[in-house]
């Protein structure tokens, strides 16, 4: 491959990792076609993007980024392909749901990853990592916990009024004997 194509593929690889808030670095290797073929279709109705990179191409890109992604530059060796997500924890959950529906398969594995402002090396990571809540998630969280003290106010009010009622009742009662 000559320099100008070298050169090429860092600027798409490094605009491709600029454009996604979350990088996921893993080893597909030693999938057969099949499950290869699988993992890709999986990733793509998670909104994640699988690429398999050259290891010096990836680190190139990384140092052009912009960001210091050296903290994960010693797991780049070996086979490596890149998972890029705009949700946090989908290429986590990818990988841990691939290898549940792939008894066999003992990849994909997390070599490291970049989420939420934090590195994370090693496979140790990567049930801290499918834990973690999405932004949407999260949201929804806020959400119900707001709208608890609503409901319970609410349900307070409507006893209340029940409570009233069955007061004025018995009374009206009493006068009417």
């Amino acid at each position: 491959m000559r320099k100008e194509q070298k050169d090429q593929l860092i600027d798409a690889l490094c605009e491709e990792i600029k454009s996604y808030p979350h990088l996921y670095i893993a080893d597909i290797g030693g999938l057969n076609s099949v499950q290869t073929s699988k993992l890709r279709r999986a990733a793509f109705r998670k909104e994640v993007k699988l690429e398999v990179v050259k290891n010096t191409l990836l680190i190139k890109a990384m140092e052009k980024s912009g960001f210091d992604y050296s903290e994960l530059f010693p797991v780049i060796k070996g086979e490596t392909s890149i998972m890029l997500s705009n949700t946090n924890n989908a290429p986590a959950k990818l990988i841990k749901e691939f290898r549940a529906a792939n008894k066999n398969a003992e990849k994909p594995i997390l070599k490291g990853a970049y989420v939420e402002e934090c590195f994370y090396v090693g496979e140790q990571h990567l049930d801290a990592l499918v834990n973690i809540k999405s932004k949407n998630e999260l949201i929804a969280d806020v959400i119900a916990l707001l709208q608890s003290p609503v409901k319970n106010v609410i349900s307070q009010l409507q006893s209340g009024a029940n409570t009233i009622t069955g007061v004025l009742k018995t009374l009206e009662e009493k006068k009417a004997e």
